[in-house]
């Protein structure tokens, strides 16, 4: 299967939207890792649940998929978003990301979730593991949700939102 950076070859700006995103969930992927090292029960899980509901929203935005900028689309461009939405199957685009549908979304590594929950007991050499588990369970639920954004921009004709302006930072004397 595709990235979706190899997906969005051939369109500098949504090359760019990917470039953006992957940033952010590489940022994101490193917090889980390191909460996975913690041994306190369900706090990775906790952890990851936090983090996918502020990064899932992140990334759709990126695209121009949040909830809010689809409410903002012209009526007949959003029946095009929602017609690709369905084609693309993503339960995540466009929605307000509760708690069920991060655990939903989350259901399909469950298996890496419970190996990382076991291994974190094991001194050291299972810790290494659940951190590795932790960045790679997060980078991949939040590589799945790039490529549904791509496929439904690609499928929508959607023209990307400008990229948020970097922050300045502040001077103080």
């Amino acid at each position: 299967m595709p990235s979706s950076l190899q997906m969005a070859a051939g369109d500098p700006d949504l090359a760019a939207a990917v470039r953006r995103a992957r940033k952010l969930l590489h940022r994101r992927a490193l917090v889980a890792a390191a909460a996975s090292m913690v041994p306190v029960p369900g706090l990775d899980w906790a952890v990851d649940a936090a983090l996918l509901s502020r990064l899932i929203p992140q990334i759709s935005a990126e695209f121009g998929l949040s909830a809010g900028q689809i409410d903002q689309l012209d009526p007949s461009k959003r029946e095009q978003v929602q017609k690709a939405v369905s084609l693309v199957g993503s339960v995540l685009i466009g929605k307000l990301i509760t708690r069920e549908l991060v655990l939903r979304a989350t259901q399909t590594v469950g298996l890496r979730l419970t190996t990382k929950q076991v291994a974190k007991y094991v001194p050291l050499a299972g810790q290494a593991v659940a951190a590795t588990l932790g960045y790679a369970t997060l980078r991949y639920l939040g590589e799945q949700h790039l490529r549904d954004c791509v496929r439904v921009v690609q499928e929508a004709g959607l023209l990307l939102p400008a990229p948020a302006p970097a922050s300045t930072p502040t001077v103080r004397k």
